[in-house]
């Protein structure tokens, strides 16, 4: 086998899609071609068992042709690698990038600082960023091109989020459209203050837990702080919120995926960080 091929159908875990295809395959050998760099999905090396939307193009191609990055020790997942973009699954707590106190324990530094072990010299530059206590998909670019090409399009990428907040919706989904401005101490408050900017923010209940919510939260905007701004006003903070409730273990608050289109080829690329045991455990 030299390389194969297919068009995924439905949705699908992409493992699972390519044991169908492979029926005298075992798991655990296509696990480790994955590992390898052996799996583009759409054009892209991707190492992960994405959920893979209907019409993606599946290429198998062997260890000695594969063009995919070397596997990356990093102290954080990787979520996903090509030659344009690498997404990791940031824990709560980490900082996304350097600030004028921390500049070396932040996602960003420790992420170059892995990827250097293979490629010396190799520089990531930030799609956007996530609140310190706040985990999941964050993304980067390799290069300048690639992190003005996303950001440019940022308006369009589908930002998807898990909130724990406090008490429980009396509508099971909504949207809040409300303002947001900076106070004098770079709070954020909602309402028609000062340079307020437009924000709207979807939610949906997914689940109702001994007096706390798991919500699905949609971003149409992104403003600094807008989720946990936009669910306090609503009445519902999110758990382990400091600045707009109160705190817990940690910030229920988690950034579960983001849809783009891809900077190299164009085509549609999904990316998704399961929620770690810390952050169900809020509801428990």
């Amino acid at each position: 086998m030299s390389s194969q091929e297919w068009t995924s159908e439905g949705n699908q875990r992409l493992i699972e899609f390519l044991r169908a295809q492979l029926p005298g395959w075992k798991r655990s050998t296509i696990e480790q071609r994955m590992r390898d760099g052996c799996v583009e999905v759409n054009g892209s090396v991707v190492q992960r068992n994405d959920l893979l939307a209907p019409g993606s193009s599946v290429r198998m191609v062997e260890r000695g042709a594969a063009r995919g990055m070397r596997v990356v020790e990093a102290p954080f997942p990787l979520l996903h690698q090509d030659t344009w973009l690498v997404a990791i699954d940031k824990p709560s707590g980490l900082l996304s990038v350097s600030s004028a106190s921390e500049r070396e324990r932040t996602a960003m530094a420790q992420l170059q600082v892995a990827l250097a072990r293979n490629t010396p010299g190799a520089k990531v530059w930030p799609c956007h960023r996530l609140d310190r206590e706040t985990s999941g998909v964050l993304l980067f670019a390799k290069s300048r091109e690639g992190q003005a090409w996303v950001q440019q399009a940022w308006d369009q990428v589908q930002k998807c989020y898990l909130a724990v907040v406090q008490g429980e919706p009396r509508e099971r989904e909504g949207v809040v459209d409300q303002p947001l401005f900076e106070d004098a101490i770079l709070g954020v408050q909602v309402g028609e203050g000062h340079g307020a900017k437009e924000a709207r923010t979807h939610y949906r209940v997914r689940s109702v837990h001994k007096g706390r919510s798991l919500l699905e939260v949609q971003l149409e905007t992104g403003r600094r702080h807008q989720i946990r701004a936009h669910l306090a006003w609503l009445g519902h903070p999110v758990v382990g919120d400091p600045r707009y409730g109160e705190k817990a273990r940690r910030m229920g608050l988690h950034a579960f995926s983001l849809e783009l289109r891809h900077p190299g080829h164009g085509r549609p690329l999904r990316i998704e960080a399961p929620p770690p045991p810390a952050f169900d455990q809020l509801l428990r």
